[in-house]
């Protein structure tokens, strides 16, 4: 704090000289710290400006994020709808197929083998390799009906 009435006291030059050298310096280091206050001013409003703009840019992403998430759930739903019709409609399908017995299993594995009897040895052998009880999926009962008809396709040749 300047004491003015001290400077106004002042009897000699050297003491208005020292006085106005430090009212100088003085005044030059307030305006620096304008000057740096100035810049720390812009340099925040810049800073605002640019947060600003990013979040902007943020917000815009998000809502982006939004609208993709809605439009996937209403896909999702859409698809989820035409499945369940598909499955509907293939399990109405099914009901309506006829039961496979024991017999039909049997010719339908031997289905495409026409009066031939090595396409009939063959067929007969491939289907052996695969479903004999000792094999791991194997089924005893499956094997006696691939032989029962085996060998009534045998008798037919």
């Amino acid at each position: 704090m300047i004491d003015w009435e001290e400077i106004i006291k002042a009897e000699s030059v050297e003491e208005l000289r020292e006085a106005k050298l430090w009212l100088f310096q003085e005044n030059m280091r307030l305006e620096n710290l304008n000057r740096r206050m100035m810049q720390e001013k812009k340099r925040l409003k810049e800073e605002n400006l640019f947060f600003e703009k990013k979040l902007a840019i943020l917000q815009d992403g998000f809502r982006q994020l939004e609208e993709d998430r809605r439009r996937l759930d209403r896909e999702r739903q859409m698809f989820d709808r035409e499945k369940m019709e598909r499955d509907r409609m293939f399990y109405r399908q099914r009901q309506d197929e006829p039961r496979l017995s024991g017999d039909n299993v049997a010719q339908a594995l031997f289905r495409n083998v026409k009066n031939n009897p090595l396409a009939l040895r063959k067929r007969y052998k491939d289907l052996v390799k695969i479903f004999h009880p000792d094999n791991l999926f194997g089924d005893e009962e499956l094997i006696q009906l691939i032989n029962r008809e085996f060998s009534r396709r045998r008798r037919d040749e």
